[in-house]
């Protein structure tokens, strides 16, 4: 019999949803916002009801019964460190997904609006590999100042998504291999995944590892220290710099890197060094994780939306095809990734995870 599933992926200014039947998707949307609608709002939470209107209503709008679904998947939010997994939307998980425990973030909506729409229908509601899984071992938590360990926030979804794709084309367990994934889209993380954990990754949310369109990654911390108390900037606009203005953003202007790759087939200089900088810090990122792996790498895994580009591909092949092959999977497909997480728990494949 085929499970219907309603997944749901809020954006900081969109909605994202999807209705699949087992895997095959029926039809998804995407539900844009205006800074005017969000910005009526005091909180993240307060808009929970504003966007399960409009989720309901384009569901009402295709003539869709949300009584035929089997369940509803969110994308998870800024909760506590956990394990990879599927989770049940507990009323503790949902307590902490409220709070937003590790911040305030649209994710943190996903899962609020799966347990809503699913307790009104009588069906289950979870979220899936959220960014906060942290399977990290203990000694990649070491960062040289007890204060700060080094943390565990990155793509995690599509991160486990496509691992568990490339294990299963080849018929081996995910839990068998050992694998570098480099996700690059307006972050990048890295993160080496063995015996079906991520026990090391360069954590794309507050500056690790290579920069990105939209992150400054891991900057000298000498000198920002020195500008964070240079008296020019406020904290918020120091963290502007590495979050959202940082990486490509700062050096050309730009979060898109196709329009990097034009300006540098059109002669631009600065855009092709720039573009070459960032690929030699996303290989170095590789070989690091390769280490972290004993030089035991089974596969490399590139995704995201940056890997759509062919001569980015190629570029990091030629540094880094010594290590291990190369699989390619372009773009993120979340809602997928999302309705594949509920599935192997109602199938019996894995068992729901408590939080």
């Amino acid at each position: 019999m085929s499970i219907k599933s309603l997944i749901i992926n809020p954006g900081s200014t969109s909605t994202k949803i999807g209705v699949f039947e087992d895997e095959t998707l029926l039809f998804e949307e995407t539900l844009r916002h205006s800074t005017e609608e969000i910005s009526q709002f005091a909180s993240i939470v307060d808009q929970k009801d504003f966007r399960k209107k409009i989720i309901t209503d384009l569901l009402e709008s295709r003539n869709y019964d949300l009584k035929t679904l089997d369940v509803v998947v969110g994308r998870g939010g800024m909760l506590k460190p956990i394990s990879g997994g599927t989770y049940a939307v507990t009323d503790d998980l949902l307590a902490d997904l409220r709070i937003g425990v590790q911040g305030q973030h649209a994710s943190n909506l996903g899962g609020i609006l799966a347990r809503e729409i699913g307790d009104s229908i009588g069906v289950p509601s979870y979220i899936v590999d959220p960014v906060v899984v942290d399977e990290l071992m203990p000694i990649a938590r070491y960062s040289g100042m007890p204060e700060v360990p080094r943390g565990s926030i990155f793509h995690a979804l599509n991160q486990k998504a496509v691992a568990k794709r490339y294990a299963a084309e080849i018929g081996k367990p995910y839990e068998s291999l050992r694998l570098i994934v480099v996700h690059m889209g307006g972050g990048v993380s890295v993160g080496a995944h063995e015996n079906g954990k991520v026990i090391d990754v360069f954590s794309a949310f507050d500056g690790d590892g290579a920069f990105s369109p939209e992150r400054a990654g891991g900057v000298p911390c000498g000198a920002l220290v020195k500008l964070c108390f240079s008296g020019k900037y406020t904290e918020k606009e120091i963290y502007g710099k590495l979050i959202g203005k940082g990486g490509f953003n700062a050096y050309l202007g730009t979060n898109d890197m196709r329009d990097v790759t034009k300006r540098a087939n059109e002669g631009d200089e600065k855009a092709a060094e720039a573009k070459q900088a960032f690929l030699l810090q996303v290989a170095k990122d590789i070989g690091a994780m390769a280490c972290v792996l004993n030089g035991k790498v089974d596969q490399i895994i590139v995704t995201g939306g940056i890997a759509y580009g062919a001569d980015v591909v190629a570029a990091l092949r030629e540094r880094a095809e010594w290590i291990a092959p190369f699989t390619v999977y372009p773009g993120e497909d979340e809602l997928l990734a999302l309705a594949q997480g509920a599935l192997r728990v109602l199938n019996g494949q894995e068992a729901a995870r408590v939080y």
